[in-house]
């Protein structure tokens, strides 16, 4: 029997976020955690939910208010919430995909979002 703390990505199904973005995703106690696709070239609205993430394969740019964050393999980022760490994220050459992290808003419980809005 599996735990239910347990998440098996092979075993969820993906969807389907904004173009270029497809993602697997499971929800428990408030927390949201995401294994993210995301494709090269696609510009994306700006985002302020919090994020904390880890970029598995590829490179990603992370535009914010102050400049721009360049994260590759193996490398993590903490973002938190709120307009002053709005941000939208870019892949320039090839696809990226990262595992994000999110908590989930307790008073609404809608759909996942790959864009985090």
């Amino acid at each position: 029997m599996k735990d239910d703390r347990q998440v098996d990505f092979e075993a969820l199904p993906w969807q389907i976020g904004a173009p270029g973005i497809r993602f697997k995703a499971a929800e428990r106690g408030g927390q949201r955690i995401r294994l993210v696709e995301m494709e090269p070239g696609i510009e994306h609205d700006w985002c302020t939910t919090g994020h904390v993430g880890y970029v598995l394969e590829g490179e990603l740019e992370i535009e914010m208010g102050e400049g721009v964050l360049r994260l590759t393999r193996g490398e993590a980022f903490l973002i938190a919430a709120g307009e002053a760490e709005r941000h939208r994220p870019m892949v320039r050459d090839t696809r990226a995909r990262l595992l994000l992290v999110e908590e989930l808003d307790a008073s609404a419980k809608v759909p996942p979002d790959p864009r985090g809005r």
